[in-house]
């Protein structure tokens, strides 16, 4: 595998300024005789990320059989604060220390909605139900207000163009709107124990 460009240099434009959570897994082929001090070195970046300010979790997925595959995952309430952990110099100091020990890094990071669905991975995922009951929520907000202040001008529409014009506010307000605010406030409760 060919060894990916360290991100804190590369990471796009626009993650940097989203202003919604990103998060980036960080994939390593770790050499086998390494496994041990890897997963030593992965505890401490694990916890020294989960620490930093802007951090709302940080976890690792250990290789299935026949593999060698380690995946680091972080996720920031915003990119500013990924921006501001990847510059760190702590992160930095800790990247020196793995190159000996994996065989290279490749990098993926999402922002917005898609961190949501596909990697709210705190270091102890709270119960599923609450994720489930805060979307409900927001989603019932959003469909109430629609049907008080936007439905009512737009009755003489076609179906088809009010469903349209519906499931498009809910999509736009909540993944740009309400759950990047919802899940920074309500993340204690979200990681909660059971």
């Amino acid at each position: 595998m060919q060894r990916r460009p360290d991100p804190a240099s590369t990471t796009p434009a626009h993650l940097t300024s989203a202003g919604e959570p990103v998060t980036v897994t960080v994939a390593r082929d770790v050499r086998p005789d390494q496994r041990e001090a890897f997963e030593r070195w992965a505890d401490e970046v694990l916890g020294l990320a989960a620490g930093f300010p802007g951090n709302l979790g940080a976890s690792m997925l250990r290789p299935g059989p026949g593999s060698t595959r380690y995946h680091l995952v972080y996720r920031f309430a915003d990119g500013e604060s990924l921006a501001r952990w990847e510059r760190s110099s702590v992160r930095q100091t800790a990247l020196t220390r793995v190159e000996h020990l994996s065989d290279g890094a490749d990098y993926a990071r999402v922002a917005g909605l898609d961190s949501f669905f596909t990697a709210l991975t705190p270091p102890r995922p709270g119960p599923r139900w609450r994720l489930t009951v805060l979307t409900i929520a927001a989603v019932f907000a959003i469909t109430l207000g629609f049907s008080l202040l936007v439905a009512p001008h737009v009755a003489s529409w076609p179906l088809p163009l009010r469903l349209l014009l519906s499931a498009t506010v809910v999509v736009v307000l909540l993944g740009q709107v309400l759950m990047p605010r919802l899940t920074r406030w309500f993340g204690p409760w979200l990681r909660g124990g059971r």
